[in-house]
């Protein structure tokens, strides 16, 4: 029997990017240029292969009780693995740090992004040892992906304002990068996660509210 079959790729793939996360966490955190672009390749690699596990699964019927178990906490893990140096960092005196136009990243953000994840896992084991599905929305689906969006960003901001700093670019080409492209991307981009994160939030407990009693899994 060979070691690896087929059907079990997408979970070693999942596995995988729960070994990557403490690596993505770690280096976010190191205020150097070369560690920090490492962390942004990490990070886009175990968000691609987000993606592709799940691309494999379902198109080769691979759906394992394993996958549906640990996928959702890879996700989850990934977030935290971002989301926490981002608020270590952009509290942290010196030049590199705040986020453009957020500034320091305010604790209400933490608390949302944790909270909806928080509450949702919570309604999802209860359920589930009720024997009953809750429907995942579209909207969880778009605010995973801007969340994404918002971390690629924020790491390559942080690795790019170190290089800056650290190499002393100047000049109106980075002016332009930091002020219309980078910057907006990464601000935008956070906006719109925070509200897709509530609003599916929202979308999630009036699917919970609308679950038939008795139905099964």
């Amino acid at each position: 029997m060979p070691l690896l079959e087929a059907r079990t790729i997408p979970n070693v793939i999942t596995v995988a990017r729960i070994l990557v996360t403490p690596a993505v966490f770690v280096l976010v955190l190191v205020p150097e240029f070369w560690p920090r672009l490492l962390g942004f390749i990490l990070f886009l690699v175990a968000a691609f292969s987000d993606l592709f596990d799940g691309y494999l699964a379902r198109k080769h019927g691979w759906i394992s009780d394993f996958g549906k178990l640990m996928d959702p906490l890879a996700d989850k893990l990934l977030v935290v693995a971002t989301f926490i140096p981002f608020y270590i960092v952009s509290h942290r005196p010196g030049p590199v740090g705040d986020l453009p136009f957020w500034g320091e990243m305010p604790l209400w953000i933490i608390l949302v992004i944790f909270g909806r994840e928080l509450l949702v896992t919570v309604v999802r084991q209860i359920e589930a040892g009720r024997g009953r599905v809750i429907p995942a929305g579209q909207s969880g689906k778009y605010k995973a992906v801007f969340q994404n969006i918002f971390c690629g960003a924020t790491i390559l901001w942080f690795a790019l304002q170190t290089a800056a700093a650290e190499r002393g670019w100047t000049g109106t080409g980075w002016e332009l990068w930091q002020g219309l492209l980078h910057g907006p991307v990464v601000a935008i981009s956070l906006l719109i996660a925070l509200v897709l994160t509530i609003y599916s939030l929202v979308v999630y407990f009036w699917n919970w509210r609308r679950l038939p009693a008795g139905s099964a899994s």
